[in-house]
């Protein structure tokens, strides 16, 4: 795929927000007029690239977006972002871009999807067993794009044929009414005998959708209908289709070198080129990368109290230090500090009403350190804990860094690890974020793809939907199939002095839920995960929330406004664009 995706990267063909007039962008996204395009093999492959282009619209090289997958982590319980984002303080209203951004880019995408399955049969002399094969890729891509709009909007418009902006006038379809458009174009991509299973690393098609892929989506697609036993049975074909965990290294798993191995179903395809490249390493970074990046986006500290200590037993503070969760947020910062503070650093910390007789001056580094020690090691490859070495680079060459507190610069031959935000003490990404000299890249646009879905995903929703149709050996099995590749001890059922008793139905539900939640750090999947089992409130914004150092203290404050945030608002511009469209409940411009 990653050939396939250079051929073309399109232009946004529609715009479907701001006033009435000049929405639609005449630049074919093909750079060839409409008339021409399709009608030959090459103008054929030329056409299907743009439609999987529409995956990479809401890539910005340059800023972040918040549109890009990964950075809606933000909204969930694994991530955080650095500055105050208007949903999460109570500020948002239907007029913000991102609700306007994301609503072109989905229907961008579909309108791409909606002519190469209107004119590959129509106009396309290529081989009838690849025009076949493309139109079912096009009916998977646009499914993929109808099910992020109602995952967000909750019912949306639905346009199965080419349009133009003066066509898009429709109302919304009911939530249920779009998943049966989901299921029913995924459905017609499983029964295409043209599209093969899965492809093998370094098929010069890998990249391109699957039978498998077309399975994994419609399950989860089946799990927002809460048909589980429907989602439990597609979930098996992908098994079937050959795909499979990564045996290796997890850490691993996330660099370039292993981008297509068996565990990956559906990734956005990412080569070191400007417009084709991922910007996780741009925005999740840190300033001792290759060529310096910025930590736009955190990790938070909730999600790393949720890795279990290696026996499998809960994480908690007081086993480290005595009465820790009792202190209020300011009193914890003491214990982060690092060794040998000079009498500056302390006459600051006294200042600031810390109790400096807890402080240890030789040791204090360790005894926090030891505090993320004999855990997941999921932690450790997912996120830079306090004390954790990053190797980093120093000009050309590869340099060591620690994450310490208070930063310090130059203090050789191990460096504190730089950030934008040396006043605040924050836990950093490490997944696909590009370390040493030997994974020097542009910061804009690095190589490794974007997994969307892969196979662990696939297990823990499968362990799902057998689990909300009852307690069973099954999905515990499933889920410790997810744990035993990083080392974790079993879950089960026979012993309940053990910390991995897991005893019915509901237990289970949360055992799978916070799997999820620490498995998939920074993968874009947490978010839509709490919107779907309507726990985002409870989660991300219980009391006190808000973007948090490491010791839990509030740099920004959270503000729960209302449940009606779990429904993205309409954007403004189409509501007055198109007066069929109804708002959702509670949302004021």
């Amino acid at each position: 795929m990653k050939k396939f995706s250079v051929l073309i990267y399109g232009t946004a063909l529609l715009s479907l927000a701001g006033c009435k007039k000049n929405l639609l962008d005449t630049v074919s996204y093909t750079q060839e007029s409409d008339a021409q395009m399709w009608t030959t093999d090459n103008l054929t492959d030329q056409g299907m690239a743009g439609v999987y282009a529409a995956l990479r619209l809401n890539i910005d090289q340059g800023s972040a977006s918040g549109n890009e997958l990964y950075q809606f982590d933000r909204y969930g319980v694994g991530g955080m972002v650095r500055d105050a984002d208007a949903l999460q303080v109570g500020t948002i209203t239907p007029s913000n871009g991102m609700f306007s951004s994301n609503w072109k880019q989905f229907y961008d995408g579909i309108l791409r999807a909606n002519t190469a399955i209107f004119n590959i049969p129509l106009k396309s002399p290529s081989p009838a067993d690849k025009k076949a094969r493309y139109i079912a890729e096009a009916k998977f891509l646009r499914a993929y794009f109808y099910s992020r709009l109602n995952q967000l909007w909750h019912g949306v418009p639905v346009y199965l044929t080419p349009f133009t902006a003066d066509d898009a006038v429709k109302g919304r379809e009911t939530e249920d009414s779009v998943w049966k458009v989901v299921v029913n174009d995924l459905t017609d991509c499983i029964n295409e005998p043209n599209l093969p299973p899965k492809y093998g690393k370094g098929n010069a098609s890998y990249g391109h959708i699957t039978k498998g892929a077309a399975y994994a989506l419609r399950g989860k697609a089946y799990l927002y209908t809460r048909n589980w036993a429907a989602a439990a049975a597609d979930f098996a074909k992908v098994q079937e289709a050959g795909y499979t965990l990564f045996t290796g290294d997890y850490k691993a798993l996330f660099k370039e070198a292993n981008e297509q191995s068996d565990e990956m179903i559906f990734s956005i395809q990412n080569i070191a080129v400007n417009n084709f490249g991922s910007t996780t390493q741009f925005f999740c970074g840190n300033r001792s990368s290759f060529g310096s990046c910025w930590n736009t986006y955190l990790v938070s500290p909730v999600v790393v109290d949720l890795y279990e200590k290696a026996d499998g037993s809960k994480f908690d503070w007081n086993t480290v230090i005595p009465g820790f969760t009792s202190l209020t947020a300011p009193q914890r910062e003491v214990y982060f500090f690092r060794d040998g503070l000079t009498a500056a650093e302390i006459t600051a910390a006294n200042n600031r009403g810390l109790d400096m007789s807890k402080y240890l001056s030789n040791g204090n580094e360790a005894r926090v350190k030891s505090a993320y020690a004999n855990r997941d090691p999921r932690l450790a490859a997912n996120v830079i804990t306090p004390y954790s070495e990053y190797m980093g680079v120093n000009g050309s060459a590869n340099q060591p860094y620690v994450s310490r507190w208070p930063f310090r610069s130059n203090n050789t031959p191990v460096w504190d690890l730089a950030t934008d935000t040396k006043a605040y003490f924050y836990y950093l990404h490490r997944k696909f974020v590009y370390e040493g000299a030997t994974e020097t890249i542009n910061r804009a646009y690095g190589p490794t793809d974007f997994p969307v879905i892969r196979f662990a995903d696939v297990l823990l929703m499968w362990a799902e939907a057998l689990n909300e149709q009852g307690f069973s050996q099954q999905s515990l099995d499933l889920v410790n199939k997810v744990r035993a590749r990083v080392g974790m001890p079993a879950l089960q059922n026979a012993d309940v002095t053990k910390p991995t008793y897991v005893g019915d139905q509901t237990a289970m539900r949360e055992r799978i839920r916070n799997e999820r939640r620490v498995e998939f750090v920074n993968e874009g999947i947490n978010y839509f995960d709490e919107l779907r089992w309507k726990t985002w409130k409870e989660k991300t914004f219980a009391a006190g929330a808000g973007i948090q150092q490491i010791w839990g203290g509030n740099v920004v404050n959270y503000s729960w406004k209302g449940d009606y945030i779990y429904y993205w608002a309409i954007p403004q511009s189409e509501i007055e664009r198109n007066s069929n469209l109804v708002q959702n409940p509670g949302w004021i411009n």
